[in-house]
């Protein structure tokens, strides 16, 4: 009998009817290219954002809700997505932060026995267009050759991308501790769209997390280290936290930069920064540590990276890209300052550098 529950939520599907019918809609770029797919009926707004792609097989539940995806439409270049449903665990936010989403083909069945609903479900709920039955294959080769563009998703075939980009900053509103059992050490996590697997990966090494906004004054607080999170947007939009940086690399406690946070880390030292053609979006870039010469495969997403031309005095790089050649990480060499442009919690992809986590906690 159990075994006979445990398989009666594996697969589930909604109520039919009109839930899965769909109409004809476009993905419109704004070179004025058009793809074209199918929109549910019920899909009534159009949506306008920066079209990126990303190359992961899985784990799209982790990135719709990765608030570094906010103001974007995303294509995910799998072909294949929705077909284990959506389990709230999995969630890297409270809500989806992408605007749209563009798959090849979305499953109206699904099968997972922790999953609650399905892939579309979960849209609709949202409030998230999505257009199906487009190329996505065509479509990620014009992004690549030509760089990512502003789009909308829309039935309106007189629609237009909405070129006005709006500065997606994302950040709690006041500060949040989380206790831990046993801990002895208290990290600050300036938060500035930072997931929630972060804030795990410190909680699982007994340190207890003070979760602050972007903005925060640090001056009035006790703490052995600082995690300068993930997020969305240009780096050089945060200047009240690369200030903040600024002042914590005059001193001596350390301080640990995970993609975002690696951009900041860089502008507070000096260097700068400067807009990729089209992004790493992925669970599969290889990254090679300079120090060791270790090659590891990282999660990525992340659209702006470090000129490494302009790297200062005192810094050094500690990653690198083997695709393109590009800065993935940097370090003082001689205070306990390290950055890195990948994941190192993934969530979704490799944990081959979780082991980042325990050199921050070592020099704590």
């Amino acid at each position: 009998m159990r075994e006979k529950n445990i398989n009666a939520k594996r697969t589930n599907r909604p109520q039919s009817g009109d839930f899965f019918k769909s109409k004809n809609g476009e993905l419109i770029l704004q070179n004025g290219l058009r793809f074209k797919g199918q929109i549910p009926i019920w899909q009534k707004q159009s949506e306008t954002g920066e079209v990126v792609f990303n190359t992961g097989m899985t784990g799209y539940v982790e990135s719709l809700t990765d608030p570094s995806y906010s103001e974007q439409i995303l294509v995910f270049t799998y072909p294949l997505i929705g077909n284990y449903g959506v389990h709230k665990d999995r969630w890297e936010s409270k809500r989806i932060y992408a605007k749209g989403v563009v798959v090849s083909e979305q499953t109206i069945g699904w099968s997972h026995p922790q999953s609650e609903e399905s892939f579309l479900q979960w849209l609709k709920g949202q409030n998230v267009s999505i257009i199906h039955d487009v190329d996505t294959r065509e479509l990620t080769r014009h992004l690549r050759s030509k760089g990512v563009v502003n789009g909308v998703i829309s039935s309106n075939k007189t629609a237009k991308p909405d070129l006005t980009t709006k500065k997606p900053l994302v950040s709690i509103d006041k500060p949040i501790l989380y206790k831990t059992k046993s801990a002895t050490k208290t990290v600050v996590l300036l938060d500035c769209g930072a997931k929630e697997n972060i804030v795990r990966s410190l909680q699982n090494r007994k340190l207890n997390v003070l979760r602050v906004p972007h903005d925060y004054d640090l001056s009035k607080e006790k703490y052995d280290g600082v995690m300068l999170s993930n997020g969305p947007g240009d780096p050089t939009d945060y200047q009240p936290a690369i200030a903040s940086i600024k002042r914590l690399i005059e001193g001596n406690k350390p301080v640990f930069g995970i993609c975002l946070g690696s951009q900041l880390m860089s502008l507070a030292a000096g260097a700068k920064t400067y807009k990729l053609k089209f992004g790493h979006r992925g669970h599969n870039q290889p990254c090679r540590d300079e120090l060791t010469g270790k090659c590891y495969i990282t999660s990525q997403n992340h659209g702006y990276a470090v000129d490494k031309s302009t790297m200062p005095k005192n810094w050094q790089i500690y990653f690198s890209n083997l695709n393109d050649g590009s800065v993935e990480g940097i370090a003082h060499k001689n205070k306990p300052f390290f950055s890195v442009q990948f994941h190192p919690e993934a969530c979704p992809g490799p944990t081959d550098t979780e082991w980042l986590f325990d050199k921050f906690t070592e020099l704590l």
